[in-house]
């Protein structure tokens, strides 16, 4: 496995990116560039049995190995925010669940049953498939659209997992095992989900592909989080961390960050609900008629 790993030496703040189940540390790039320039320090670690091309561990496992990366952090900064895409956003809250001292999250796609358009129906029956003798002959794998709305950043992920079967953003198959792992880290997370008081931030695609904004939805009615805000996007599927509008996605990110740490110093105010998008808009405008 190739150490991606992603580090940005910067000043007080520091914040801690996970990326998806089996994708890379460069599903984050985009953002963590967009901290570093507000001034911060950000790390983005591989994961040993969670990130591309290594074998799956177990949940509880990745769970140790980011409590060590937010510990070492926390040694030479005031404050630490993190934030995660997918499953990273599950292993987000698992983190928060160990250590209530993180500032804030941002949680990306957040990731808490697939159940996108583009999931087929038979991945319900992996769990099944998960108990028989034959789980290690099966792999999940990637198709269109990738999680990418943007075509032209489709079609070269596309020539990637058709060339060398691993992309920027991530693999293209995944194993059972991680998938099981993933579903043990989220059933963990869904029963602890009122556990959450951190300041939290919600971005999701309306139209996300890989997971529908139900899950953000539900994280944001359940968290007991005093400041939260929730964001749902009109112009990109599910890796919104490098799609259409990552610059949304980023900016958005940058602000509550500053703002959370400027609540800790007793100068900041709380954020509101934020909703931009055209499609969730006009369905309020549908219901509302009806």
């Amino acid at each position: 496995m190739a150490d991606e790993t992603i580090f940005y030496q910067g000043k007080q703040h520091a914040v801690l990116l996970i990326p998806g189940l089996v994708g890379t540390p460069r599903e984050m790039r985009f953002i963590a560039r967009a901290l570093v320039n507000e001034g911060y320090t950000v790390s983005v670690p591989v994961i040993p049995g969670y990130t591309m091309g290594s074998r799956a561990t177990n949940w509880k496992a990745w769970v140790a190995a980011l409590r060590e990366h937010y510990t070492e952090l926390r040694k030479t900064h005031e404050t630490v925010s993190v934030g995660g895409l997918c499953i990273g956003g599950a292993l987000a809250l698992a983190l928060a669940v160990e250590e209530p001292s993180i500032n804030s999250l941002a949680l990306y796609a957040v990731t808490l049953k697939w159940d996108g358009w583009a999931i087929p129906w038979y991945r319900v029956l992996l769990r099944v498939w998960y108990l028989t003798p034959w789980r290690n002959k099966y792999s999940f794998f990637e198709r269109e659209p990738y999680g990418l709305k943007n075509e032209a950043l489709r079609a070269r992920v596309a020539k990637a997992m058709k060339q060398h079967a691993q992309s920027e953003v991530g693999e293209a198959s995944t194993s059972i095992d991680h998938i099981h792992q993933a579903n043990l880290l989220t059933r963990h997370v869904s029963a602890r989900l009122s556990q959450i008081r951190n300041d939290c931030l919600l971005i999701h695609a309306v139209d996300d592909d890989t997971t529908s904004p139900r899950n953000t939805l539900h994280v944001f009615d359940t968290i007991s989080s005093p400041v939260k805000r929730k964001i749902l996007l009109d112009d990109c599927y599910h890796i919104i961390t490098m799609d259409n509008e990552r610059e949304i996605v980023a900016n958005e990110t940058v602000a509550f960050f500053r703002d959370s740490i400027r609540r800790l110093n007793g100068s900041g105010r709380p954020s509101e609900t934020h909703i931009i998008s055209k499609a969730l808009r006009r369905a309020q405008r549908a219901a509302a008629r009806a």
